[in-house]
């Protein structure tokens, strides 16, 4: 199984109360989840009690990561306990089997690698054994009441409130059985691209024997090039090297053709993982002020920001510019130099993943604006990116600057920074 499971559990706000209306949730996805719990729980009277409970507002936040979901019951005045399903993870071996099967079925890779999980993906893994649904006994209940029902009315309201998480986001049922949807779509790619060598190895012609006998004149075209290929002559071998001057023949200390031969080498590799697919969209061209800064960040050489910076129209943020492309390249610079309002699902998410990741009750509350969550007292700010990914940032006598790399997770990123 892949590491750092604790980093990649995700929280998510409590359900408000309900009055009436459907217990199952609406999507495909919830609706084959429930199925399956139905028939793998004798649920009996505790179906009924479940969905009462999951409806009433009495589970707190919800936590989804692999191999387990959990939640808080709040019952009246008394204490919260805490009430946990657990899934078996699926082995790599299973998770290889059922790459290689969607590599097979068209729809079902483009749409994975498109970030979406379509409804073929259940048939897939059913066809290798590697079901994503739970199977009969495969759900396991554990909870802090004192009801002998097994599974429990809390465990039923858990596994309900689940079904409807997987309305808007049918790629937790991955996270649950260990595999987040990133992680999920690099896998992919990575059967797509050693298929697509191997056929590529596979297609190469057999080298036909050389033949120095020249087609007689007047033999017909097709004839004459469907003999045997004549191999050319060996190469001569290369001239020697010249000896090291101390000053270059243009006086320019780094040589420009070998920066220009690396920068095209790295927007040839991005162009070539657009594609194979391993990219979503190819490298955009980049301003001047953003090239300045790559070639700021990336450069070997350490004279070159001081150059610049002399240069540059705007030399007192190079260097931070500098560090942030360090850290998260063309977004990273963007999550510096652009705030956006993300809009309050997202600002809800993360006050979620906050909430039900961190375990300091002394944690002050944030203070947010626009994509910035700041905790002015620690010094500390966490921002939030358009490519969905969260930036830490330190307060370096008044300035904000970027302080480590970014994730998916802002409770990962903020203890991050409280370590370090």
């Amino acid at each position: 199984m892949s590491g750092g499971h604790e980093h990649r559990a995700r929280g998510f706000a409590a359900f408000p109360a309900r009055r009436g209306g459907r217990a199952r949730g609406r999507s495909r996805w919830s609706q084959a989840w429930a199925d399956s719990v139905a028939d793998g729980w004798p649920l009996g009277e505790s179906l009924r009690k479940g969905q009462a409970v999951a409806r009433s507002g009495r589970l707190g936040p919800l936590t989804v990561g692999p191999g387990h979901l959990s939640a808080q019951v709040y019952e009246g005045t008394e204490e919260p306990y805490t009430v946990t399903l657990a899934l078996p993870e699926l082995d790599e071996a299973r998770w290889e089997a059922l790459w290689e099967r969607t590599a097979d079925r068209p729809a079902e890779t483009d749409a994975l690698l498109s970030g979406e999980l379509p409804p073929g993906l259940l048939e897939a893994a059913d066809d290798v054994g590697a079901g994503l649904l739970p199977g009969y006994g495969e759900l396991d209940a554990e909870c802090g009441c004192d009801v002998p029902d097994d599974p429990c009315a809390h465990a039923v309201a858990l596994a309900w409130q689940f079904s409807w998480l997987l309305d808007d986001d049918p790629a937790l049922l991955l996270l649950v059985r260990g595999r987040d949807l990133p992680s999920a779509s690099d896998e992919l790619r990575s059967v797509l691209f050693l298929r697509a060598m191997s056929e590529s190895d596979a297609a190469e012609p057999e080298p036909a024997e050389p033949s120095d006998a020249a087609a007689p004149e007047g033999t017909p075209p097709a004839e004459a090039y469907a003999r045997p290929r004549v191999l050319l002559p060996a190469l001569p071998p290369p001239p020697e090297a010249a000896e090291d001057a101390t000053e270059t023949a243009t006086g320019v200390a780094a040589d420009p053709l070998e920066r220009l031969v690396t920068d095209a080498s790295a927007r040839a590799a991005g162009l070539l993982a657009y594609v194979l697919g391993t990219a979503a969209e190819p490298p955009r061209p980049l301003s001047l002020w953003q090239d300045t800064v790559r070639i700021a960040a990336t450069h070997p050489d350490p004279r070159v920001p001081a150059r610049l910076r002399a240069a540059c129209e705007r030399p007192d943020e190079l260097d931070r510019a500098a560090e942030a492309w360090r850290w998260g390249g063309a977004e990273g610079l963007k999550a510096l130099e652009e705030p956006w309002h993300p809009g309050e699902p997202a600002a809800a998410r993360a006050a979620a993943a906050l909430a039900t990741g961190w375990d300091d009750e002394d944690l002050p509350e944030p203070v947010v604006r626009d994509n910035h969550w700041t905790l002015p007292a620690r010094g500390l700010q966490l921002r939030y990116g358009r490519d969905r990914r969260w930036y830490p940032y330190r307060d370096r006598s008044g300035t904000w600057w970027p302080a480590g790399p970014p994730a998916q997770d802002p409770a990962q990123v903020l203890a991050e920074l409280l370590e370090g």
